[in-house]
């Protein structure tokens, strides 16, 4: 295995310590796990994965334009 060095914020080098003491792991064990579990489910953003909760819409494209939709409508 490689060794990496990289630079952490004091508040999330903080919190790194106490997850790894409270899951009785260590630091390097916690961040390897994540990174692996980052590039083999991929990153997705919050509208990805709204999307796949969403499903097929029903209707028309766009109400704004549809005249019969738009009759009545502001009178």
């Amino acid at each position: 295995m490689r060794t990496v060095s990289f630079t952490l914020p004091e508040s999330l080098d903080d919190a790194l310590t106490e997850l790894a003491r409270r899951c009785n792991s260590t630091r390097s064990v916690l961040v390897r796990d994540a990174l692996e579990r980052l590039t083999r489910d991929g990153y997705h953003s919050v509208t990805t994965l709204v999307n796949e909760l969403v499903g097929p819409l029903d209707g028309p494209a766009d109400l704004s334009t549809n005249p019969k939709r738009l009759r009545g409508y502001g009178t």
